[in-house]
């Protein structure tokens, strides 16, 4: 059967397919981007539907999704709609734009497509769920993608624990009492508002003062906690709705208590992600993470750091007296 006498299933008309663009950071190449981008691949199906009298149902793009996401809004979208008969014949650009991860190709293309009646058409590729034999070319394509995404994701880990070593900082927000450098975003710099209320917290826990009345001590007096700080300057997004979401609580005071960057060492690495194929983060061993003296100018003292996490150890035992 040719891609002109495909037949609907509820009745007649002309076919109906959907178009899934993708676009990611795995793409960093800026001439790949360019071949790759969303303008291009929507322009590619969509002519290739006209030339075949093919009706598109819908326009399916995520960007800045990762081809192992399987939370991508619009992938989800149009699996809906697949799931739902809505289309029956869905065209990408080339299979790594509907996914990377082999485990979806078995799942979709291979699994529940055909039970749903959907064709799936991968230009670049050649590769047609209609034609016969052509299931093996996409499963070793598939493994391809995938080890691609593997490599890509060794190569950048490695390159983020170098930078760990040499002290430079990767976090995508600076640490609340700094801001990045503007002549070296990965260097730290303080940011003196932010850096006074710091301090201040250090001075009370120092005092004796407890994490939840120093919480309520910076309430009281108005000062902004660190995410609406961040969303005020657009650093980041704003806090949720509702006063809770613009309060200091103790948890907050604590991790600030508790962070050695504010003496100006630099330590990343305390958390990673399980695999690059999952979302799911986990706590790093003390003795594995990255530490750096001296990489920035210090908040509080080494003395006044070491006499907190001491009182706070006591408060501890003590039930938080």
């Amino acid at each position: 059967m040719n891609s002109t006498s495909l037949t609907r299933t509820d009745g007649p008309g002309p076919v109906r397919c959907a178009v899934y663009a993708r676009l990611s950071k795995e793409d960093e190449d800026r001439r790949q981007r360019e071949s790759e981008s969303i303008l291009n691949q929507k322009s590619m199906l969509l002519r290739y539907a006209a030339e075949r009298g093919w009706a598109v149902y819908g326009v399916y793009c995520d960007e800045d999704c990762s081809g192992a996401d399987s939370l991508r809004p619009d992938f989800n979208r149009m699996l809906r709609d697949a799931r739902e008969g809505k289309f029956q014949v869905l065209l990408c650009k080339s299979q790594s734009r509907f996914t990377r991860d082999m485990e979806l190709v078995e799942r979709y293309i291979h699994g529940l497509f055909p039970l749903w009646g959907i064709r799936f058409i991968a230009l670049a590729d050649n590769a047609d769920t209609e034609v016969r034999g052509n299931k093996k070319a996409r499963q070793i394509n598939g493994l391809v993608n995938e080890w691609y995404l593997e490599d890509l994701s060794e190569n950048v880990r490695m390159v983020f624990d170098m930078k760990r070593r040499e002290g430079k900082y990767i976090g995508g927000f600076p640490l609340y009492g700094y801001r990045k450098d503007p002549a070296d975003r990965s260097r730290l710099v303080v940011d003196p508002e932010a850096a006074a209320v710091v301090r201040q917290i250090f001075r009370w826990s120092l005092a004796g003062l407890g994490k939840q009345r120093i919480a309520a001590l910076l309430n009281e007096r108005g000062v902004p906690n660190p995410t609406r700080y961040k969303a005020e300057r657009g650093l980041g997004s704003s806090p949720p709705p509702g006063r809770d979401g613009e309060l200091w609580n103790q948890t907050t005071v604590w991790r600030i208590l508790r962070n050695e960057m504010y003496t100006g060492v630099m330590v990343q690495g305390r958390r990673k992600k399980v695999s690059y194929k999952s979302k799911v983060i986990i706590d790093v061993p003390e003795e594995r993470w990255f530490r750096v003296e001296g990489t920035h100018e210090a908040i509080v003292d080494r003395e006044t750091f070491d006499a907190v996490q001491e009182g706070l150890r006591r408060r501890a035992r003590g039930g938080g007296r």
